[in-house]
């Protein structure tokens, strides 16, 4: 068609712009596949999240108390949080980073093989393999510094937490500063740390930028003597410049990929090692436990326990608790008695000897059933942080209202909850620090009753408690007690009189045993020792203030009349008195 044609048709925009159209659609097209790409992914990861989550918690709970003894609460929360955000990024990065980074560079160095040959190619693999190389060693070598800041940040966040915890005491001594200083210095760790890993980071980055522009200089050095040469185009030129800075965006972000994934893998490794950890306390595929209250009884059979080898505990420890009786264990500090409850409930198995339950060696029955069938009432009674109710439900989530406010009253408690503003909605504080030590004591009580079980054990329950409050509680745990197998750990010998047999433990041997009126008739007894010391102390107790009241009421008469002289001394020197 001749200018003198074309220039008499109309000049039409929309029919000159149309071509542009795709490039405009595509690129909608593009940001809306990789935002319902982030979408589904999201599901995903969350869901694996919240599953490797859930198992290791569960797991946690799973191991025996003599590992969560030995381990900060606030590294494990560490642990836990920083290995599922490392999860969450592995999966992305393997699935949006990794794959297509590995393509587009494979892609890459086919199209300057066959466009540009071998030498091309070659250079591009070989900058590709230098970088490669280099990252992997260097952020291999940076790994140790982010374990330490790891190790660093546990303990930092161990140290606030313990401390937080422990407010009061840190207030009692006034030990605010020290507190602060110490957490400075895990602090300053973690700082130090933290630079060393900055640094070596500021090195990886540079090492990879010089590794890229010599693998470019390369190549652009191979281009200007093909153009020389006749045997490329500056567009040749142009297309070899433009496919390496395109793979420059993907290679440097796959540098930072990689060292967050390895950071990552690090903070995994951690979790996995958790999850590693073998419970010492197996039931699997274990029978429940068969128990009623009219055959719960419990049987130590020659038992032989020691926390730590060569430091025993228990030695050769027998005795029977027959169904629906009451036993009372008692003996100085570090005797064993605590040792027996937490055996019982199966925090720890005997090194020698057997444990039985209605006939059943606890051994061989599951953990859930025999722990269901066994009540505790703990010397520490520690709450959750949320509501009383919260708290007394606790002991079954299934009760009703009404069976809690029932338990509530059985202990003692059910008036004084009214009494607060918000009634058994009120907020306990963390480890129910809100609430006074008596107070707590009779919420651990009323769980435990509403629980249910054919078991009781009590570890020292009204250690807390005032004498009238420890009486009324004593009283409403005669009736509770009656048709179930208890077990006391007493302190005060007054509250087990009336137990059907009181088993006197010294270092970890039983040293006496039999009711309460047959031990104090023993002479010599250990019982007796303990019952005339207690008894000795509450009496002197009692009498201490009228001994010291002659002694006080004779300062007092010796300082009135001290006063008496002063006044009269003063008033036969005034001559104008007429007193």
């Amino acid at each position: 068609m001749s200018d003198s044609t074309t220039a008499g048709l109309p000049f039409s925009p929309m029919k000159s712009s149309f071509p542009l159209l795709p490039d405009g659609v595509s690129r909608a097209g593009s940001a809306l596949f990789n935002e319902l790409r982030n979408a589904v992914f999201g599901k995903v990861a969350q869901s694996s999240i919240r599953r490797i989550a859930k198992n290791v918690f569960l797991h946690l709970h799973s191991l025996d108390l003599g590992f969560h003894l030995s381990r900060q609460t606030g590294a494990l929360s560490k642990a836990i949080d920083r290995g599922t955000r490392g999860i969450s990024f592995v999966l992305s990065a393997i699935v949006f980073n990794l794959g297509p980074t590995a393509l587009e560079m494979g892609l890459v160095s086919a199209i300057l093989y066959y466009k540009c040959g071998v030498e091309f190619a070659a250079v591009t693999l070989g900058t590709l393999g230098a970088y490669t190389a280099f990252t992997i060693a260097v952020t291999q070598w940076r790994t140790r510094f982010r374990i330490e800041m790891n190790n660093a940040d546990n303990e930092a966040g161990n140290a606030a937490i313990d401390s937080l915890l422990n407010y009061e005491t840190v207030k009692y001594f006034n030990n605010e500063k020290y507190e602060a200083e110490k957490y400075d210095g895990y602090l300053k760790s973690y700082e130090a740390s933290s630079l060393k890993t900055t640094y070596t980071l500021a090195m990886l980055n540079f090492g990879q930028s010089a590794i890229f522009s010599v693998g470019l200089t390369g190549i652009m050095v191979l281009a200007s003597k093909g153009i020389m040469a006749g045997s490329m185009t500056v567009g040749d030129l142009v297309m070899v410049n433009g496919l390496l800075f395109q793979l420059s965006l993907p290679l440097n972000f796959l540098g930072t990929v990689y060292r967050e994934t390895r950071q990552a893998l690090i903070d995994m490794n951690t979790l996995f090692t958790l999850l590693s950890i073998d419970t010492k306390i197996k039931t699997d595929l274990a029978p429940p436990l068969s128990v009623t209250p009219q055959d719960a009884t419990i049987r130590f059979e020659d038992v032989y326990f020691e926390y730590l080898e060569g430091q025993k505990v228990l030695e050769g420890v027998s005795f029977q608790v027959p169904a629906g009786k009451k036993v009372a264990i008692v003996g100085g500090s570090g005797s064993g008695k605590s040792t027996i409850m937490r055996m019982l409930f199966r925090f720890y198995e005997p090194q020698k000897g057997n444990i039985y339950i209605a006939g059943q060696n606890i051994r061989d029955v599951g953990l859930d059933s025999l722990r269901r069938a066994v009540g505790v009432v703990p010397q520490d009674a520690v709450l959750f942080h949320n509501t009383i109710f919260y708290n007394l439900q606790y002991g079954n989530i299934n009760a009703t209202p009404e069976e809690v406010y029932q338990v509530a009253r059985l202990a003692g408690i059910h008036d004084a909850i009214l009494r607060m503003p918000h009634g058994y909605e009120t907020q306990v504080g963390e480890r129910g620090l809100k609430l006074s030590g008596g107070e707590k004591q009779r919420v651990a009580i009323a769980r435990a009753i509403l629980k249910n079980p054919p078991i009781l054990l009590y570890d020292e329950a009204t250690s807390s408690l005032d004498s009238i409050t420890e009486e009324n509680i004593l009283n409403s745990m005669k009736g509770l007690v009656q048709d179930r197998t208890s077990v006391f750990i007493a302190h005060r010998l007054s509250t087990i009189v009336d137990a059907d047999e009181i088993i006197v433990l010294n270092k970890g041997k039983i040293a006496e045993r039999g009711d309460h009126h047959s031990l104090l008739a023993t002479p010599g007894s250990l019982y007796a020792d303990l019952w005339n010391t207690q008894n000795s102390k509450i009496l002197n107790s009692k009498n201490s203030p009228m001994e010291l009241q002659p002694e006080r009421l004779s300062q007092k008469e010796e300082e009135r009349k001290k006063l008496q002289e002063e006044i009269m001394n003063s008033v036969k020197g005034c001559g104008n008195c007429s007193c």
